[in-house]
């Protein structure tokens, strides 16, 4: 604990510094800022809160249907939610659904201490990766139910290590471990954890809600038209490369990219790439979004509602640190195309075996695969969209067996 708690003061210390060159760190240090003084004055207390820990932008969207079923089920306690990542926080910052949304003090023993001393939380839950020794050992000690949800457990992690003792204790602290799969429940069995539920995914559960909260966008209604469209959802440059040329040289279909970075610049680099007709969503007119062969999505926040009209789907990041979220348009029946950084996230590993999505390493893999699913002769496509779709529906459900689990003596 010693080594632990000076690690956790140095990285203070670093990110201290960095606050004065780079954006993402100025926010993790200033929202911090008397954070414990401002999170007294918001905290009610005579209310009962649930305390709910997301990392990032990702994990709270695994957290997010657990919150929402508490809201409706449970409308006796108050929500508070907390981020560590400023990726997370500044994008949902103002989420109705949650009574207090603040960032997550550093773990610190003295920030642990203060922060359960003001929060007092009926039930602390931490989503899939969050392990902060301090504050799991001081919500043990004051006998607070303690829950993960959605967690992934791997070898290689130093749980399971020789060296592993301390963080062994870490995961003694929690009443209950909600993990994804048997391989999860077998390594904590391999090292005398058994409060282990498999629970499978949230994140289903919050894909299967987007479906029926899509919104309907006109302009992408024409585009399509009676076409087969190609979306392409959170795109990098690798990805646009393969994709474009594919597309300059193939006929009979729409394609839609909706780039991870939006930015003007980025945005003109793939207008450069297209030799055919382009619009873009927010720059062009309806009657030449419709008549273009492909359509730019030159901004943010509606891509969730965009997939609905597609046929086949292309997720990025699979040339770089690892594929973006591929149940948003799996959920709509894609089969899905990315690259080949995708071996860390389970649903993609089990899409993979189902026969449902197709890792490529470069366009020799991705063309002929791509002229398959095009082709009506073959039949693929409606095939493939139909074990895409029992893929998530068979995947649903893990919200219901976290919430009648730590409900039940409640």
């Amino acid at each position: 604990m010693i080594i632990y708690n000076l690690a956790i003061l140095i990285y203070q210390f670093g990110v201290w510094v960095a606050s004065f060159f780079n954006e993402k760190a100025k926010l993790f240090h200033d929202g911090r800022v008397d954070l414990l003084k401002r999170l007294k004055g918001q905290i009610d207390g005579n209310a009962n809160y649930i305390w709910v820990h997301a990392a990032s932008l990702g994990e709270f969207e695994q957290g997010r249907p657990i919150i929402e079923r508490i809201k409706k089920d449970h409308p006796e306690y108050r929500i508070l939610l907390t981020f560590f990542s400023p990726s997370g926080y500044e994008v949902r910052k103002n989420y109705d659904k949650a009574d207090i949304v603040c960032y997550m003090p550093l773990d610190t023993l003295s920030n642990a201490k203060r922060f359960l001393d003001i929060v007092n939380p009926s039930i602390a839950i931490f989503i899939k990766y969050e392990f902060w020794m301090n504050f799991l050992f001081n919500l043990k000690r004051r006998r607070i139910p303690t829950y993960i949800v959605s967690a992934i457990f791997r070898e290689e992690q130093a749980f399971f290590k020789w060296y592993g003792f301390v963080y062994k204790k870490v995961l003694k602290c929690f009443n209950r471990l909600f993990v994804q799969d048997a391989n999860s429940i077998n390594l904590l069995h391999s090292i005398g954890i058994h409060n282990v539920t498999i629970a499978g995914d949230t994140r289903f559960d919050r894909v299967c809600e987007i479906v029926k909260q899509a919104k309907e966008i006109p302009q992408i209604a024409a585009f399509k038209g009676d076409k087969k469209v190609l979306i392409a959802g959170s795109s990098w440059q690798p990805d646009e490369d393969l994709l474009c040329e594919y597309f300059n040289n193939n006929d009979g279909f729409k394609m839609i990219l909706a780039p991870h970075v939006t930015s003007e610049a980025h945005v003109e680099e793939i207008c450069k790439k297209l030799n055919k007709k382009y619009a873009r969503f927010t720059k062009s007119t309806e009657e030449e979004i419709k008549n273009a062969d492909c359509l730019i999505i030159d901004c943010i926040g509606i891509l969730t509602s965009v997939y609905k009209y597609g046929d086949v789907g292309y997720v990025g990041g699979g040339f770089g640190v690892g594929i973006h979220n591929i149940l948003e348009p799996a959920v709509y029946g894609m089969p899905i195309f990315f690259g080949p950084n995708y071996k860390k996230f389970r649903e993609a590993v089990d899409m993979v075996k189902s026969g449902a999505a197709f890792p490529i390493n470069n366009k020799q893999e991705l063309f002929p695969l791509l002229n398959e699913m095009f082709d009506e002769k073959q039949n693929t496509l409606s095939k493939t969209s139909a074990v895409a779709k029992a893929f998530v529906r068979e995947h649903c459900g893990a919200t219901e067996i976290v919430m009648n689990e730590i409900f039940k003596s409640i």
